[in-house]
């Protein structure tokens, strides 16, 4: 494993360790305006939601890692306290890309990018028209990380207005996450695409007890068939099954096939039950699989 400390590297070094490792990263498409109202509007994937109640985003225009320089977006919710983010989907990456250059102060990213602008209800700067999703935020606090090169900003931005297109929402009114196709930062210039055929679901142990790994048997802890995922699907049960319903499972076809076959011959045996159980596990049937592995 290679291991790296920190301070024996260089900036720009460090950057691109760590913009690849933490990804993908959400993009907050910030619009914001100066105290005169000129509009500007950049990308930034140092972002994330950090509360419900009340509702926060926080973001970071960092200092330029190139030269140290601060960026507009910064300078401009230093004078006037709002912002509105707009979250990014595909069908838009390439001109929120085009949005990020490096333009003079004062030149307007909607019109170089080829953005439409909407009023916003209850702050100065604009929306984007075109963006699924947009934030309209009210600038709690901006906290300087440092005054180095890519040294961070936390720009805490408390939410006042949600907009929402209906063309994202499903039957219940709802974000459809397959419908939003939201796109993520990772490191240079490569990005990711959420689609339905990348989206899966991972049942959240908040109102149950799971048993946990250790309460499974050895010989399944240390399977050479089951992977981590495996396992921590059958630790997420909240109990075992009875001895009864593990029998029972001795009746499945494909179970039945494999007893029949291995008799006499334990490794194969075990190998093979662990292969029916992560194909089971692989289709959700957790329960079935937990049972397999138990007999």
């Amino acid at each position: 494993m290679l291991t790296l400390n920190t301070a024996d590297l260089s900036p720009v070094q460090l950057q691109n360790y760590l913009q690849y490792a933490i990804a993908p990263r959400p993009i907050c498409f910030a619009s914001t305006v100066d105290a005169d109202g000129q509009v500007n509007l950049s990308p930034f994937s140092f972002f994330n939601l950090f509360g419900s109640n009340p509702p926060m985003c926080v973001f970071s225009p960092a200092r330029r890692v190139r030269d140290n320089t601060t960026k507009h977006t910064l300078e401009n919710v230093l004078q006037v306290k709002e912002c509105v983010i707009n979250i990014v989907n595909y069908a838009m990456v390439q001109q929120t890309s085009l949005a990020s250059t490096e333009y003079a102060k004062g030149v307007n990213e909607f019109e170089k990018a080829g953005f439409g602008m909407l009023e916003s209800l209850t702050v100065k700067p604009p929306r984007v028209a075109e963006a699924p999703v947009q934030l309209e935020c009210v600038v709690k606090e901006v906290i300087a990380l440092g005054d180095q090169h890519g040294a961070g900003n936390l720009v805490l931005a408390e939410i006042k207005v949600i907009h929402i297109k209906e063309e994202i929402l499903d039957a219940d009114g709802k974000i459809d996450q397959a419908k939003i196709d939201l796109v993520a930062r990772l490191g240079g210039d490569w990005y990711c695409r959420v689609t339905a055929e990348n989206l899966f679901k991972v049942a959240k142990p908040l109102t149950t007890l799971g048993i946990g790994v250790d309460a499974l048997p050895v010989s399944v802890r240390n399977s050479r068939v089951l992977t981590g995922n495996d396992l921590g699907m059958l630790g997420n049960v909240e109990q075992l099954p009875s001895g009864e319903e593990i029998d029972g499972m001795r009746w499945n076809t494909a179970v039945k096939d494999i007893l029949d076959a291995t008799i006499g011959d334990a490794n194969n045996r075990e190998r093979e039950l662990h292969e029916l159980a992560h194909q089971l596990l692989a289709l959700g049937q957790v329960q079935d699989a937990l049972k397999v592995v138990l007999l």
